[in-house]
């Protein structure tokens, strides 16, 4: 298929440039700076950044749900012991203040998406938006452009805490956009091979929103941005009439969701189910999305081959 081709091979010359990120020799030392992400996918950044000088844990792991978290003291343990904290931010951890107040770190505490341009959460008004007191859609990372801010603002945050590595840092980061730049080319080129009119699909919740602000594709999700609530029958049989109305050719699993409910939109509305792909979470280690880049890679793979006009 034409544009299964295309992606693949964009994707080889990236899988190259990454690979080096960490390959060159460095100095023989154990990591130094104590890091705690929110998130696993911020956790990732932090490790490009970070390299071997840091050290990152996250709350909240792999295939977990960034929605339904509950702190634990464990949790504030791991806060207490940080040297610095990397949290989202825009209401995504409406927690985080409780639980560096009850750890009592001395840690800064860096905003990954200070400076982003926000866009609205469609869904906010129906109560399912996040505990940040405003109408804002916190999945920032979803454009590989926000990513570059997030990135810089790591590097900051880092080269504070640790300033004699502040060149290290830099350089990583560097390196890191470069491949971001890389991303951010293919996913385009990839979703532009689609024909404008099957680009539109279903997701288990509404995450997904800077992805199609960005690069031009609808999405449709029977819950709203946050995936702790259950949609109403009323609101399924929307999704269900939308589908057919609308023509949509394909519904989605979200890694961390129940099949349950997307499979009966699926058979009733007459669409494709398509694989599974990764929104608010990486995969584990051994999975297709163990990393930012390897993620939207494979969300793009998923989208195109279940979108592509049949032959």
């Amino acid at each position: 298929m034409k544009f299964r081709r295309v992606f693949n091979r964009a994707a080889f010359g990236l899988l190259s440039m990454t690979a080096v990120l960490f390959s060159t020799p460095e100095r023989a030392l154990a990591a130094e700076l104590r890091a705690v992400a929110s998130f696993s996918i911020l956790g990732d950044l932090v490790r490009q950044v970070g390299g071997s000088r840091v050290m990152v844990e996250t709350l909240i792991g792999p295939d977990a749900d960034v929605h339904a978290f509950s702190p634990t003291p464990a949790d504030a343990g791991k806060l207490a012991d940080a040297q610095i904290v990397v949290i989202n931010g825009l209401g995504l951890e409406g927690w985080i203040e409780r639980l560096v107040k009850a750890s009592k770190t001395r840690a800064p505490v860096v905003v990954a998406t200070a400076g982003v341009t926000t866009i609205a959460d469609a869904d906010d008004h129906a109560g399912h938006g996040h505990d940040h007191g405003s109408a804002i859609d916190p999945h920032a990372w979803q454009n590989v452009a926000n990513v570059k801010i997030y990135v810089d603002n790591i590097r900051v945050g880092l080269a504070r805490a640790a300033p004699e590595d502040a060149a290290y840092f830099a350089d990583n980061a560097a390196r890191y956009t470069a491949a971001l730049d890389a991303l951010d080319r293919d996913v385009r080129a990839a979703i532009e091979a689609l024909p404008p009119e099957r680009r539109k699909v279903i997701t288990t919740h509404n995450a997904f929103g800077y992805f199609a602000k960005a690069y031009g594709m609808a999405f449709i999700a029977p819950q709203g941005v946050s995936s702790d609530t259950e949609p109403s029958a009323r609101q399924v049989g929307a999704i269900i009439r939308q589908i057919r109305r609308e023509n949509v050719p394909a519904v989605f699993l979200e890694n961390m969701s129940d099949s349950r409910l997307i499979a009966r939109i699926a058979k009733e509305g007459g669409a494709k189910i398509g694989g599974t792909v990764f929104s608010d979470a990486l995969s584990p280690a051994d999975g297709p999305a163990a990393t930012y880049t390897a993620m939207m890679r494979h969300n793009v793979r998923e989208f195109v081959d279940a979108l592509a006009p049949p032959r």
